[in-house]
């Protein structure tokens, strides 16, 4: 099914090989195709295969990427699965309001799947727009990775089956998560530089809600050349301001 061509779905440290192969058997049901994994424990491996039942040509065709950095590199929209919420909230959404979000868009979307044991690290869910949480029996919520991530595609099938509604295409090509991870590093050290931050200062909460704030935006890669240029200049205006200082010494 072309409408989905634009969703990859990333699963990150899988630890156990057949559960590779039940997700690609997941995605071929609902006319997903591209796999991307990040440091599988084993892969390729005759239990994914096995597991997949006929789905060999996405065990195939996956990428196999050494961090999540390469895996999104070129996404525009990054969703992470997690069962816990986040003492710093998070932008949410469920199956469905997912499906309703990326079905219908051109906007190259990842959907990211964590560890079997732990899921997606506190750092892996900070580079995420949004938090994908399926509701579950409270009393027993723990989901298999490829269970979790046959609940996402259903709804992905159905909403891209849906009469496709005419969409508004943006102004300017939104930001690629490598744009959006090299602005980020960029904002530390500038904040940095101009003591907003302080190396003797832990500041992972404040960054996290600087990422909160222009994950929300949803930048084009125009507003992020902007931004930089800003960040740029001060870094220049501070140098001047030190190199004067230290001539009249």
């Amino acid at each position: 099914m072309k409408r989905l061509a634009h969703v990859r779905i990333v699963l990150v440290g899988t630890t156990h090989p057949g559960n590779i192969g039940a997700a690609a058997r997941a995605m071929k049901n609902m006319g997903l195709s591209d796999l991307a994994l990040v440091a599988p424990k084993v892969f390729p491996s005759g239990e994914a295969t096995a597991r997949a039942s006929g789905a060999d040509d996405i065990l195939a065709g996956a990428k196999v990427c050494s961090n999540l950095e390469e895996a999104i590199a070129d996404r525009e929209l990054v969703i992470g699965a997690s069962a816990r919420l986040r003492a710093i909230p998070w932008p949410q959404l469920d199956p469905r309001e997912c499906a309703g979000r990326v079905a219908g868009s051109p906007v190259k979307t990842a959907l990211l799947f964590g560890r079997e044991h732990s899921g997606l690290d506190n750092e892996e869910l900070e580079r995420c727009h949004y938090l994908l949480h399926i509701p579950c029996d409270p009393a027993f919520s723990s989901l298999n990775v490829a269970a979790a991530l046959q609940v996402v595609a259903y709804e992905l099938f159905l909403a891209s089956a849906a009469e496709p509604k005419p969409l508004q295409a943006p102004m300017s090509p939104l930001a690629t998560a490598e744009q959006m991870e090299s602005f980020y590093q960029h904002l530390d050290t500038a904040l940095h530089e101009v003591r907003f931050l302080h190396e003797k200062k832990s500041s992972p909460s404040l960054m996290r809600r600087l990422r909160r704030i222009f994950n929300r935006v949803r930048l084009e890669q125009k507003e992020i050349h902007i931004l930089r240029g800003i960040l740029t200049a001060v870094q220049l205006q501070l140098k001047r301001q030190g190199s004067s200082t230290c001539g009249k010494n």
